[in-house]
């Protein structure tokens, strides 16, 4: 079976739409009003007519009753005046007319078709009965009305209803076409007709100018943007005729704040890697360089120049391991070893490794864990993370100090806290530590070993488990870091 797809890869622009609607919402109303116009107007005329029509008939009952028209033509008498005044009635509303006696026979008929024979309808019925009757039918175009004609001695009541016990001598039947109105209605709507076509196109030229005018701030809007995107970042993206263009403008400037800072981070980024590569193969090439020129130097010497030149090749590998775990930090799908861990057992053997190192400064090591966790975690990536919190807790810390790693978990996350008495990271700088080769006191970083990337791949780390890092500090009373992670991983 055929499946059909609809294509939606081709784009239209909001003039097309937005026009359509504006169109239909200011012509519809115009053409339904017209059509219920005509309506009104053909229905208000038809009612005018039967009510004339009704009080003419109602006339000529009453005089039928006053000169006793019944009796008089049934006993050939007649009223010549009175039978002109039918015929007259008739012709003015473009119907016929026809007078019944009590036995249902037609005794006149101003078509002089139907007189002698009998008519026995429902509407007849009733109006020898006492009741006045009307009905239109709009498919044949035409109405009737019936009304009864009282003797010449009984006086008609309230309404035209008969008195109690008098008898009716006969009935007039009115039948009377409404072509005419319908004629009357369509001539007008014909010469509507140019008033509405010229109405329609004043409406049309107004949606074009009010369309034009709704999208002048976003062509606007574009042909500023169409200037960033030809590289000119320092365009200014500024209209606000609308809400919806301030926001847009809002959001493209902040993107744009963005792309500068990016922009400005991979220079300095590119910049630092260049530095940091290039300083120990420049200490190298001075110890390799100073040896050279030496002719005759001593065992010790070289020994010594060549401790130095090996501690240099291993910061050098340290920065380019660090450089390469970044790397697959920032790929669109790092790779991630999901497991089911104890992090209790992960934080004591991050512990047992730091431990030595801390041991040399005399740093008390002090591992609180408040219950037993358990969480789906990448161990390796994690301890990379944590180990770089605890290592810096020790390196930034004074002779004789502490460091205290607190464990937590409630019912969807669980908490390391890692907290140290050491210098501390003045308010200023603590925005930045977590960017690339940011370093708060570079010197002190050298002497310690340090790249500057450790806390940007422990956050890096972090975010992969969907996790957040928070900093509290304050300089000369150590630092708090505090580590949040889903216990239940969903990619």
């Amino acid at each position: 079976m055929t499946k059909w797809k609809w294509n939606f890869t081709r784009s239209v622009g909001m003039r097309a739409p937005l026009l359509i609607c504006i169109l239909v919402l200011t012509l519809l109303p115009l053409l339904v009003q017209a059509r219920f116009m005509s309506g009104f107007f053909r229905k208000s005329r038809i009612e005018e007519s039967m009510i004339e029509a009704q009080n003419k008939c109602l006339m000529l009952a009453n005089r039928m009753r006053s000169s006793d028209y019944i009796n008089g033509a049934l006993s050939n008498t007649g009223n010549p005046s009175l039978d002109a005044e039918l015929n007259v009635t008739a012709d003015l509303f473009n119907g016929r007319i026809v007078v019944i006696d009590s036995s249902y026979r037609i005794i006149r008929d101003t078509f002089e078709v139907a007189k002698g024979r009998f008519c026995v309808v429902e509407e007849v019925l009733k109006a020898l009965d006492g009741e006045s009757g009307s009905r239109l039918n709009e498919e044949k175009d035409y109405f009737y009305l019936t009304l009864p004609i009282y003797g010449k001695a009984d006086a008609p009541g309230a309404g035209g209803k008969k008195p109690e016990g008098d008898p009716v001598e006969g009935a007039l039947l009115m039948t009377a076409s409404t072509e005419s109105v319908a004629l009357l209605v369509e001539n007008v709507n014909h010469r509507a007709g140019f008033f509405q076509l010229l109405l329609a196109c004043l409406v049309a030229a107004a949606d074009f100018f009010a369309v034009a005018q709704l999208l002048k701030p976003f062509k606007r809007l574009s042909q500023q943007l169409g200037l960033v995107a030809e590289g000119n970042l320092d365009q200014e993206i500024e209209v606000n005729d609308y809400l919806e263009t301030r926001d847009i403008s809002g959001s493209v400037r902040e993107t744009i704040r963005r792309l500068k800072d990016v922009d400005q981070s991979r220079q300095e980024f590119v910049s630092n890697v260049s530095h940091e590569l290039k300083t120990p193969i420049t200490s190298i090439r001075v110890l390799a360089d100073s040896l050279m020129a030496m002719e005759d130097a001593p065992v010790e010497l070289y020994r010594e120049f060549m401790v130095d030149i090996s501690d240099e090749i291993d910061r050098e590998n340290k920065i380019i391991d660090d450089l390469l775990t970044l790397v697959k930090m920032d790929k669109s799908s790092p790779d991630l070893n999901i497991s089911s861990a104890s992090v209790n057992a992960l934080l004591e053997q991050i512990l047992k490794r730091v431990r030595p190192i801390a041991k040399k400064r005399n740093i008390e090591l002090i591992y609180e864990s408040i219950r037993e966790v358990t969480a789906d975690v990448d161990e390796v990536k994690l301890s990379l993370a944590l180990t770089n919190l605890v290592e810096n807790a020790v390196k930034y810390n004074h002779e004789d100090g502490w460091v205290r790693v607190i464990l937590d978990a409630d019912h969807k996350f669980f908490y390391v806290k890692v907290i140290d008495n050491g210098v501390g990271i003045p308010e200023e700088f603590q925005s930045k530590v977590f960017e690339r080769f940011y370093r708060v006191d570079k010197a002190r970083s050298r002497e310690t070993g340090g790249t500057g990337l450790g806390l940007s791949i422990t956050k890096s780390i972090v975010m992969l488990h969907q996790g957040a890092i928070k900093l509290l500090s304050r300089e000369g009373d150590g630092t708090t870091f505090t580590v949040r992670i889903p216990l239940n991983y969903i990619p």
